[in-house]
């Protein structure tokens, strides 16, 4: 995510902290440098002049030119004002306390909009136990109602289809014949349509002025750009939106409409889908996104991801070993399977803010099989004294296990990258050791 934007930052903060002590030429310099990293990310140009000229009134003050570490206060800065860019607290869904809360989902074609409404039902069930109903109000795409019915069905959720009728009278027939008594939220999943499509943006209209939704959520593709950018812009025109969702957060977007969209359409952020399963959408983040696009890391996040799964005793007794070294292949095995309950090592590699992290390569989620069997083909005394594993012994496991030496051995140097990684971490005390 932001591989880009963090690459370009990253030299021009490193570039920054050269300096002994940065004048107002070097800021103008380092922000016309920033500026140029935006507009290549795909940040609107109006969003990015704003952005740029508050840093610099910011960046100039006499606490930035005499401060021993200037360039560290100049980040600061920019993390402090790109977090307020984004939305500066998160905002999460307005449950409507005295009856039913009604959603209404926009947005184009594609973007993900029907995945996203059963994502956030199993959210609303998961975390604030709200019991939800789908209305299936695509009718314009054939399998729509299909794939909400099943992935509905997957993950326990209610769902109401209707017969062969339009959009606006499955969603009256909805709201009428539904007990509202059974249910705490309302999900109305629409069909995609293009800004400049008269006859479905009135449909759109109609669809909430019949509903009279308490929050009405633009879903943009955040692959998108600048076209999620313009969409949401017309959106917000037509409609009463009160907050955005962004999807394939999870993909190697450049970053614009995620820095972008709330500023030109005046509402937050409220939600991110970062990957496939229904389980992948966060509240969005403000500040947390902000360390993310500056390469700082996103600790918050994975605590908030691995604390309802991650086993805390284990997790204890591992940081003891990595205090009195005796951290081994069998702890590594464990750790692997509890990381694999979080989410892809990749995706957890880069919330953490340890440099040279990227350096260790991408552990590819299906290595973990193999990992695995590589491993379970080893002694007990192998697993406990990983370092007596020679030649011959990594020849012996690699025919056991069915992989090759080269695997064996890239195992091996994972293994005692990642062992060195945590002293880091542990040292630094962001690694979440107990979530109790």
């Amino acid at each position: 995510m932001f591989d880009q934007l963090q690459k370009r930052l990253s030299e021009i903060f490193s570039s920054l902290s050269k300096k002994g002590k940065i004048s107002e030429d070097n800021i103008s310099d380092a922000l016309r440098d920033v500026r140029r990293a935006l507009l290549e990310a795909d940040v609107n140009f109006k969003v990015a002049k704003s952005f740029i000229s508050n840093v610099h009134q910011k960046a100039i003050g006499q606490d930035v030119l005499n401060s021993v570490t200037p360039s560290q206060q100049f980040v600061k800065i920019m993390k402090e004002e790109l977090a307020e860019f984004l939305g500066g607290t998160s905002d999460n869904i307005n449950i409507n306390k005295s009856g039913v809360t009604k959603i209404l989902l926009v947005g184009l074609q594609g973007v993900g909009k029907t995945t996203t409404a059963v994502k956030l039902a199993c959210f609303l069930k998961k975390e604030r136990s709200l019991n939800c109903l789908l209305i299936a109000a695509d009718r314009k795409r054939p399998a729509a109602i299909k794939q909400l019915q099943l992935l509905a069905q997957q993950n326990d959720i209610s769902i109401f289809t209707g017969d062969n009728e339009n959009a606006i009278s499955v969603v009256k027939n909805g709201l009428n014949q539904v007990d509202s008594t059974l249910f705490d939220v309302i999900i109305i999943d629409t069909a995609g349509r293009l800004h400049l499509d008269d006859e479905l943006m009135e449909e759109i209209k109609q669809i909430s002025n019949l509903s009279n939704p308490d929050e009405i959520l633009f879903v943009a593709d955040a692959m998108t750009g600048q076209d999620a950018i313009n969409s949401s812009k017309a959106f917000s025109e037509s409609l009463n939106i009160s907050g955005n969702i962004l999807t394939k957060m999870d993909a190697d977007t450049r970053g614009g409409a995620a820095v972008s969209i709330r500023e030109v359409t005046g509402k937050n952020i409220k939600f991110i889908g970062n990957g496939e399963t229904v389980n992948d959408l966060e509240v969005f983040n403000p500040d947390s996104m902000a360390r993310r696009i500056l390469g700082m890391g996103d600790v918050l996040s994975f605590v908030e991801k691995a604390k309802d799964l991650y086993d805390s005793d284990e997790a204890e007794k591992n940081h003891q070993k990595l205090i009195d070294g005796s951290f081994n292949l069998e702890d590594f095995q464990k750790q692997l399977k509890q990381f694999n309950k979080i989410g892809s090592m990749d995706k957890m590699m880069q919330m953490l803010p340890i440099k040279g992290i990227k350096k260790m390569g991408n552990v590819d989620d299906r290595q973990i099989v193999w990992m695995n069997a590589i491993i379970n083909s080893m002694t007990i005394e192998e697993k406990q004294k990983p370092d007596i594993i020679d030649g011959s012994r990594r020849k012996r496991i690699a025919y056991g296990s069915g992989r090759s030496i080269f695997e064996v051995n890239q195992l091996l140097k994972q293994f005692f990258q990642i062992k060195k990684m945590m002293k880091k971490i542990n040292k630094k005390g962001i690694f979440p050791f107990n979530f109790k």
